[in-house]
């Protein structure tokens, strides 16, 4: 197994025995696996009042065409409502309605936050220069953010009814541009999983099929956004629980570096773990959508609200320049063999860049020599080791002259009742964790016929039970989408996501003169 395999391998190991023993209590404490029908019921009333308020709405329109609005994109629907070409609450109807028909087919919302009524009293009284970025944007949350009010559940009974006494930084600044949050959305117990089940709030199912996972742990999101119930969520990652739901539902989503954003006011199972970074990003429907939210995030607001978070405004310059890009790709990580599909969304995506002008140094080789990191022993020889192979992987990215790298995400969607199966095939997302790089999905194409054919092939590269267990999981997958990730250097977010825009405008004219 190459070096960095056991540096991931270590890191998620003291991760899971943190998640295990907090289960463990969780087991062995009745009167929290008491909570859990209680909260069930709240669940059901707390929807009942997102369906009431929906009625409420539509009252006021009852000629209100939903479709039109929910096919906007983000950047127009927030400019639609700053220049008052659309109510704020026909918006905020279109948006409870859908939402609550998606979770109808696949089990996606924990909760309502129905403050979201007052606080669209509030907006309306803000003139036309007070409105922010995202006036009027009805989001959605991942349930480990904060809301006043509200539980941050984690997926644990022991985290139930314990209500947050206000909200996190990110929802603050999010508010304090106008947004409107209105739902928290459902993940997997601990939130370390590729799956996305709890015992409190069950199953949520893959929208594009019903027997496959949405993904985790921000797996909630990816289903709602996917459907159409969302347009901007918030999601959280740690081993790529922003990215893998982002592949398997076909959506786009934002790695960011640690502490670029507020983690201040977002709930996680376990504390202290220094290895892995834990961050939080957006995930929407398409890349520009990802650039205003963090145009809007990236304000003075979060660095007052949270003094560690340094004010670095969002870079324009960098994410509009046409400059050709230096791209060097990995088409695996040569320790999971990628599907088929995996390999071939690589390829697809290096050639239309390639065509489009952008340098390839074709970086695979070169990335290889860097991955014989020992085998750390103890906590902070392994502290050291991750140093020490971030500044190796720095500066081999320097030597490459790159500005980005392409590599391949995890997908297509898993069967729900193999995505134990993560841990093995989770090196392709969570190295940048681990090394704390920014990273976005951007999804490029879809499973073929072909595709799984070869799939029957597959041996891995150890011919084990876990790539047996790997290409079960992917197996059934014809039409699921496939992703790529794009990778910059720590801060570069506005580089990432000019490298993702790049590939979504590619993949879109390419599928458009097929």
């Amino acid at each position: 197994m190459p070096g960095v395999a056991w540096l991931l391998y270590s890191a998620l190991v003291l991760l899971l025995l943190a998640l295990l023993r907090a289960v463990l209590l969780f087991w062995h404490h009745a009167p929290a696996r008491n909570k859990i029908p209680r909260a069930q019921k709240r669940r059901v009333v707390a929807l009942q009042q997102m369906e009431a308020l929906a009625q409420r709405l539509r009252q006021q329109e009852p000629s209100l065409d939903p479709k039109p609005i929910l096919e906007l994109p983000l950047e127009t629907l927030a400019q639609k409502l700053r220049d008052e070409e659309l109510s704020l609450e026909s918006v905020l109807c279109s948006y409870l309605e859908e939402a609550l028909k998606v979770h109808q087919e696949v089990n996606c919302l924990t909760d309502f936050l129905g403050e979201c009524e007052e606080q669209l009293q509030a907006l309306k009284k803000l003139g036309k220069t007070e409105r922010g970025l995202l006036y009027g944007v009805p989001i959605s949350l991942k349930d480990p953010y904060d809301c006043k009010g509200h539980d941050s559940t984690c997926g644990l009974a022991q985290f139930l009814e314990k209500p947050a006494v206000k909200d996190g930084v990110i929802v603050k600044v999010l508010k304090a541009q106008g947004a409107i949050p209105f739902v928290k959305t459902n993940i997997p117990q601990t939130l370390y999983s590729f799956n996305c089940s709890n015992p409190i709030y069950g199953q949520t199912l893959n929208p594009l099929n019903l027997k496959k996972t949405p993904g985790g742990s921000s797996g909630g999101e990816g289903a709602l956004l996917a459907k159409g119930g969302s347009i901007l969520g918030m999601g959280t990652d740690t081993a790529g629980s922003i990215r893998v739901p982002a592949s398997f539902c076909g959506i786009c989503g934002l790695r960011t570096t640690g502490h670029r954003l507020s983690y201040s006011g977002v709930v996680s199972p376990v504390k202290g773990i220094k290895s892995v970074t834990t961050v939080a990003g957006p995930m929407a429907r398409d890349v520009e959508s990802l650039a205003l939210c963090l145009r809007a995030l990236l304000s003075e607001d979060m660095h007052q609200l949270d003094p560690t978070v340094p004010f670095m405004p969002f870079r324009e310059e960098v994410y509009s320049s046409n400059e050709p890009l230096r791209i060097g790709y990995c088409e695996t990580d040569g320790f999971t063999q990628p599907s088929p599909s995996m390999a071939r969304a690589v390829r697809l995506t290096s050639r239309l860049l390639q065509d489009a002008g952008h340098q390839d140094p074709r970086a695979s080789q070169s990335f290889e020599e860097i991955r014989g990191v020992g085998t750390p022993k103890k906590l902070w020889e392994h502290h050291s080791a991750v140093q020490e192979y971030q500044q190796k992987f720095i500066a081999k990215w320097r030597s490459l002259d790159l500005d980005v790298l392409l590599v391949p995400t995890l997908d297509p969607a898993f069967h729900i009742c193999s995505s134990d199966v993560g841990l093995d095939s989770s090196s392709y997302t969570n190295l940048y964790n681990i090394i704390d790089f920014p990273v976005g999905v951007v999804p490029v194409t879809t499973v073929t016929p072909q595709d799984e054919e070869e799939l029957a092939f597959y041996k891995g590269y150890y011919g084990d039970s876990s790539d047996k267990h790997f290409r079960e999981a992917v197996q059934g997958s014809v039409g699921l989408p496939v992703a790529v990730q794009c990778v910059a250097l720590p801060w570069e977010e506005e580089l990432c996501l000019r490298f993702m825009k790049e590939v979504e405008t590619l993949v879109k004219n390419h599928r458009g003169s097929e």
